[in-house]
């Protein structure tokens, strides 16, 4: 499966005008300008690789969902070396339980996640364990393979 381009169709979305609440102080309006002057094909590790530093902590569902498919392709293409995918199940581990963008997605969109993680510990058990992820992994396939 090309995990990007079906990314791109299940989470095509119109950029938002806004991605933080931009108002609230300096470091929401800075990560709001990062993520206005990209798009989910131009953001790289350059604006999202810092832990932290991410824009994407303070974004929206709806900017996150707009970026799914950058992050799907960061995780994807930083597998063996930089190694995204653990930032990536940061931002989809969330509030466990209270998930708000879990929340968010439709169940199409929940499915196409789990489908995702799961295709990552299933064909990269090594660099998962290699990042120390293995229990945050199989906690967010809990989360998104739910039925909540």
């Amino acid at each position: 499966m090309d995990w990007i381009e079906a990314a791109k169709q299940i989470f095509k979305l119109a950029k938002p005008k806004h991605f933080t609440n931009y108002n609230h102080c300096e470091e929401c309006a800075e990560h709001d300008q990062t993520l206005i002057q990209a798009d989910v094909d131009t953001i790289s590790l350059e604006e999202l690789g810092n832990p932290g530093w991410d824009p994407i902590c303070f974004c929206h569902d709806q900017g996150k969902k707009y970026y799914m498919p950058a992050l799907i392709r960061l995780s994807l293409e930083t597998v063996h070396h930089e190694g995204y995918f653990e930032q990536f199940l940061f931002h989809l581990e969330s509030n466990g339980e209270q998930n708000s963008l879990y929340r968010s997605c439709s169940a199409a969109q929940r499915r196409f996640i789990a489908a995702f993680v799961e295709h990552m510990i299933e064909h990269y058990p090594h660099e998962i364990e290699l990042n120390l992820c293995a229990d945050r992994v199989l906690r967010v396939y809990e989360i998104w393979s739910g039925d909540r």
